[in-house]
């Protein structure tokens, strides 16, 4: 083994002293072939030529570049109340707790019709219920309203609000919802 990499290190040292002299392909003039020192025809040629200029650069026109964009609707310019926004595709809705009831009002949006629900937020063992969507036709005004009937007095709900006609993501997947309340507790 110690012989093999002795051998190894002397042709790989013979190589790099002699090129390819070393191994019999080398002439005897610069840029000769060994079949052309024997003779032979040259197997490789030259042409003469004349340099080319360097590529110049060439400016273009500078083109837009499209961009998606996310905008809320703007509002009825005779709406007078201000509704705050907290993110461009939430609706902000506005809870006033009744006896066993949740009143919801919301800006008119995009012309859609809406639904609406009050979830306990209760601790559920097992399985969590379904929500019971409440169906509210599209408002003409500035605000629609609607109450939730039949709840717990005391205890703590959180009113979804879902417009099935609006609100996607950048992808075109629909939102889960629209809008949404704090935690808010019917007396």
């Amino acid at each position: 083994m110690r012989h093999t990499r002795i051998a190894l290190a002397l042709a790989a040292a013979s190589l790099t002293l002699g090129g390819c002299a070393a191994l019999g392909a080398g002439g005897d003039k610069a840029g000769e072939s060994s079949a052309a020192a024997g003779g032979g025809k040259q197997w490789i040629l030259f042409d003469q030529g004349s340099p080319t200029p360097s590529p110049a650069a060439t400016v273009g026109k500078p083109a837009a570049t499209p961009q998606v964009s996310l905008s809320a609707a703007s509002p009825d310019p005779s709406c007078t109340k201000v509704w705050p926004r907290t993110e461009p595709v939430m609706i902000p809705v506005e809870v006033t707790p009744g006896s066993g009831s949740l009143t919801v009002e919301w800006p008119t949006q995009y012309r859609s019709n809406y639904r609406v629900t009050a979830v306990l937020q209760g601790v559920v063992v097992g399985r969590q219920p379904e929500p019971v969507w409440q169906a509210v036709p599209a408002g003409t005004g500035c605000t629609v309203r609607t109450t939730i009937s039949g709840l717990t007095s005391g205890a703590p709900y959180i009113v979804w609000l879902d417009a099935p006609n609006t609100g996607r993501e950048r992808d075109g997947t629909r939102h889960l919802y629209s809008g949404r309340s704090g935690v808010v507790y019917p007396r």
